[in-house]
C-alpha cells in the first residue's frame, strides 16, 4: 500500500517545546509519523510516546506491538484533533529549545553597522531624524526645556505659596524666583522660595550672587519637582532645626 493513498488529515501536534498544525497520512506507520515528527519536536523516534486526543474524548495511546507494521488508519483521526508527543528520556537529556542562553549570538560591529546603507542608522540619517536633525536640541537644551515642562505642569509661578516635598518635609513659603542657578551644579531651572521660617540655607544669594532678597536662612533653591503649588498658609514651625540638603 502506498504510503500517500489515504487522504491526508489536519492535525494538531504539540509537544513540550512546540504546537503546529500538519497533514498526516492514515497511510503512515506509527514508525514512520515518529521519524516525521522528530524534526518538528526534537524528540527522538525512540524516545516518543504518542497519544491521540479526539475533542474532549480521553487521549488514545498511539502504540503497537510492531509499530513499522502498524498504521495511523487504525486509530480514529479526525480532522485537527491533537497528538500529543511526551519526550521520555530523562530530564538532564532532553535539550530546552526555550533556553536561549547557551545560543551564540552574532553581534555586528558598530563601525561596519554605521556603514551599512540598508540601516535603521542611515535610514535616520537620510530622513536627519534624533540626533541628525540639525535643528534638534541638544542634551543640555532637552533637560532645560524638561525642567521648564515641570514648572508649567505644577503650576509654580512668581508670588505663589508652594510646600515642599517629599510630605516629611513640612516647610512652606512663597516662589521668589525661577530660573537658572549657574553657581549650582546641574543643568535646569531653580525655584527660589522664601521659607516662612528661617530653616533654609541663605538669603535668597549663592555665592555672592543675589536672586531675590530676604531674610538671613530664610532662602532656598529647589528643583521643581520638590515643590507643590497651593493656598498653603505659613505654618509657625518654632525654634525647629531643619537640615536643608
Amino acid at each position: 500500500m502506498s504510503l500517500q493513498s489515504l487522504a491526508d488529515v489536519p492535525l494538531i501536534i504539540s509537544s513540550q517545546n512546540s504546537s503546529s498544525e500538519r497533514r498526516i497520512s492514515p497511510s503512515w506507520t506509527i514508525a514512520h509519523l515518529k521519524s516525521r515528527l522528530e524534526p518538528i519536536t526534537g524528540v527522538p523516534a525512540g524516545s516518543q510516546q504518542l497519544s491521540l486526543r479526539v475533542a474532549s474524548q480521553d487521549a488514545i495511546p498511539i502504540t503497537a506491538a510492531d509499530e513499522d507494521q502498524a498504521r495511523l488508519a487504525s486509530f480514529p483521526l479526525q480532522p485537527y484533533a491533537e497528538i500529543n508527543v511526551v519526550d521520555t528520556r530523562p530530564p538532564a537529556a532532553r535539550t530546552d529549545f526555550s533556553d536561549l542562553s547557551a545560543v551564540d549570538k552574532y553581534t555586528m560591529p558598530t563601525t561596519d553597522y554605521e556603514t551599512r546603507t540598508d540601516s535603521v542608522l542611515a535610514w535616520k540619517k537620510a530622513q536627519k531624524l534624533g540626533r541628525f536633525d540639525p535643528n534638534a536640541p541638544s542634551i543640555e537644551q532637552q533637560k532645560i526645556l524638561a525642567s521648564q515642562r515641570e514648572i508649567e505642569e505644577r503650576g509654580l509661578s512668581l508670588s505663589g505659596r508652594v510646600r515642599l516635598l517629599p510630605e516629611s518635609d513640612v516647610r512652606r513659603g512663597t516662589v521668589s524666583y525661577i530660573g537658572a542657578v549657574p553657581e549650582i551644579p546641574g543643568i535646569g531651572f531653580w525655584i527660589g522660595i522664601t521659607l516662612d521660617e528661617p530653616t533654609g540655607k541663605n538669603d535668597g544669594s549663592v555665592k555672592g550672587k543675589r536672586y531675590f532678597k530676604c531674610g538671613n536662612n530664610c532662602g532656598v533653591f529647589v528643583r521643581p519637582e520638590r515643590c507643590e503649588a497651593g493656598d498653603f498658609p505659613a505654618l509657625d514651625l518654632g525654634d525647629e532645626d531643619m537640615e536643608e540638603l
